[in-house]
């Protein structure tokens, strides 16, 4: 066994590493073609690797444009993504590869294993869906879609990132910061006395939190929500491109298109099912939103705002449960937390993470071998700090998939990245216990690639998973968060060593569910907005109007006409989540049967444990997502345990 090691080069050889691959993998392709009596052992498995390969190396760069953003690597990004997008491009809708998986499916398909089944099934499948069969001008102008899709995905990102970036509140006056965290206060103070803050998430929601001077509070508010205004062309332009690509292919609209890749099988079922947890949500929603305004009308703020929503949901949830987040940030010190957590997650599946040394892109960046039965067969790069090179929000990223090379099996490798605050000489990184969940919720994603026993590069860890299924482990993961016997593991006083008191554990189980109601009605605010603007793919001004009539629907607290959120809406326009928004409810019914299932039956039960990685977290994508959760739940998943998990009644 053995890892493909991450080399922090300098970026011009990994280009140049790059483009030698793509050479010598369009050469390579041909000589399989060439191959007169294809078979998946000479045919299959090489081209599996040959793109695996490929694909790692501009993982590394990928990677680095996020975590260690520079004009070098927004140049050569720039320069490789319409490379690499081409070569899929083209082989995504080259016959001659579909008559090879055509041809080695009816000469082997009696014999072939399971797994290598359902290899060729997905890839015809996939040819299929990629226009293989049309004429060769509506290929190349698909071709063209595609190219440009991925240069304004990339846009898009590259705006946000700059927007957020180029911002700065300077505060000068101490009583404008005052009823902030202390350790919040030490990062934004500057050597000339005064007070910044950025958009930069750590920092943008101490101040909302816990700012009290609401002017302030909406300046901040409105810089965060209106980021990007140059991105209202590019997502206009991404979703025409969009419209035009699903047409061509045969699809009534995008959404369409998307979801014949997932477990949904309409744009109607997954409505239906957001706007049945909607119908639940949002009378509680409405009365917790009226509690929260009541509250703060009490505190003399008449004049309520979408900017206030934070300060006084924090107070109020302070004053009304007597819990104060800030309370439990010495005890969730990040080096603690992550060592800890990672002892949790050891037992609860049974492995272990030793901590390596090996080359990496920033010093506070960590790396772990995990260990089962005494044997590493996975490697985690941890990248948890906030940095101002650094790409917002948290994300997964698999690298390296589990695969055989002339016989030797290479292990998998990832990436968890994330934005806390950051460490300095004088005090450690404090997190929130939301920062916790975010924490278990990456794991999730990583343990779901790095515990994969599947081989076959293209459905190996999460690779082949449905993507409306691919959140389920993390959510799942998530769900423990908040459990004591998570807790006991990492939550200590970085000072004194005091463990987390037994009222704290139980008033974070208490408010796990505060408003609740009102969060789930922001996800679902999201998701709705998400499918509509994919199914009718409008100008500017129509994502506007479709935003708002959603609201309309959805929402319990309007926001201002100056909130533009779609600018900055990553996940759809720069990541994987157009028309598949809903992913995160969609997933979260099969996370809420399969955590219950474990809180009923007692966390720590070595079999439940063993059942679900060897049933679900083992077999990557080598089954439906919805076969392998029967195969662990033994049923169909049940509405009942969402609602429960979201503290709503059904």
């Amino acid at each position: 066994m053995a890892f493909t090691e991450f080399k922090v080069d300098n970026l011009k050889a990994k280009s140049e590493d790059f483009s030698s691959k793509l050479l010598s993998n369009t050469k390579q392709l041909e000589e399989l073609l060439a191959i007169s009596d294809k078979t998946y052992a000479n045919f299959l498995t090489p081209y599996q690797i040959m793109n695996h390969d490929l694909d790692s190396i501009f993982t590394e760069i990928s990677h680095l444009h996020s975590v260690k953003n520079s004009e070098e690597t927004k140049s050569i990004y720039s320069e490789l993504l319409p490379k690499i997008t081409e070569y899929y491009t083209n082989l995504s809708q080259d016959k001659r590869i579909l008559s090879a998986y055509e041809e080695i499916w009816e000469k082997e398909k009696a014999q072939l294993q399971a797994v290598q089944s359902k290899v060729i099934q997905d890839g015809i499948r996939d040819f299929k869906l990629s226009g293989v069969d049309l004429p060769s001008d509506t290929k190349e102008r698909l071709k063209e879609i595609q190219i440009k899709l991925s240069d304004l995905s990339n846009q898009f990102s590259q705006n946000v990132l700059d927007a957020t970036n180029a911002y700065e509140l300077i505060i000068s006056n101490p009583k404008d910061v005052e009823g902030l965290p202390e350790s919040d206060i030490e990062t934004a103070k500057q050597e000339d006395g005064t007070y910044k803050f950025s958009l930069q998430i750590p920092s943008y929601m101490a101040y909302m939190t816990y700012g009290q001077n609401a002017q302030l509070r909406e300046e901040l508010y409105k810089a965060y929500v209106s980021r990007a205004p140059n991105n209202g062309k590019v997502l206009e332009e991404i979703l025409n491109l969009r419209k035009e690509m699903s047409s061509l292919l045969g699809f009534p609209n995008y959404s369409e298109y998307s979801l014949a890749f997932k477990m949904a099988e309409s744009t109607e079922q997954v409505l239906d099912f957001l706007y049945k947890i909607a119908d639940s949500a949002k009378p509680v929603a409405q009365k917790e939103f009226e509690t929260l305004k009541g509250f703060a009308q009490q505190k003399g703020k008449i004049d309520f705002k979408a900017s206030d929503v934070a300060f006084y949901s924090e107070l109020l949830k302070k004053e009304s449960l007597n819990f104060d987040e800030e309370a439990y940030r010495p005890y969730l010190e990040k080096e603690r937390t992550v060592h800890g957590s990672f002892e949790f997650i050891g037992k609860l599946f049974g492995i272990q993470f030793k901590e390596i040394k090996t080359e990496v892109w920033d010093p506070k960046v960590q790396v772990f071998d995990i260990q089962k039965n005494h044997l590493t067969i996975a490697r985690l790069y941890s990248d948890l700090e906030a940095r101002k090179d650094k790409k917002g929000g948290a994300w997964m990223h698999n690298w390296i998939s589990r695969h055989k090379l002339d016989s030797k099996t290479i292990l998998p490798s990832a990436f968890i990245v994330g934005n806390f605050p950051p460490s300095n000489g004088l005090s450690p990184s404090l997190l929130k216990p939301d920062d916790v969940v975010t924490l278990f919720h990456e794991m999730g994603h990583a343990l779901h690639h790095l515990l994969t026993e599947i081989e076959e590069p293209f459905l190996s860890g999460i690779n082949g998973v449905e993507w409306d299924a691919v959140e389920f482990p993390s959510q799942f993961l998530e769900n423990f968060a908040y459990e004591k016997e998570a807790l006991e593991f990492f939550a200590v006083h970085y000072k004194t060593g005091e463990a987390l008191p037994e009222d704290m554990i139980q008033k974070l189980v208490d408010t796990k569910n505060f408003q609740s109601a009102m969060g789930v009605l922001r996800q679902l605010e999201f998701a709705i907005f998400d499918l509509k603007i994919h199914t009718e793919c409008p100008d500017e001004v129509g994502v506007q109007t479709i935003l708002d009539g959603v609201r309309k629907e959805i929402a319990v607290n309007i926001p201002p006409d100056y909130n533009k959120f779609q600018n900055s809406f990553s996940h759809i326009f720069a990541g994987g989540y157009a028309a598949g928004y809903y992913s995160y409810k969609w997933a979260e019914l099969l996370s809420a049967n399969a955590f219950y299932k474990f809180i009923d039956n007692g966390i720590f039960d070595p079999k439940l444990s063993e059942d679900y990685i060897e049933k679900i977290i083992s077999k990557g994508g080598s089954k439906s997502a919805m076969e392998l959760f029967k195969n662990f739940y033994g049923r169909e998943p049940e509405i009942e345990p969402l609602m429960r998990l979201l503290g709503i009644a059904a």
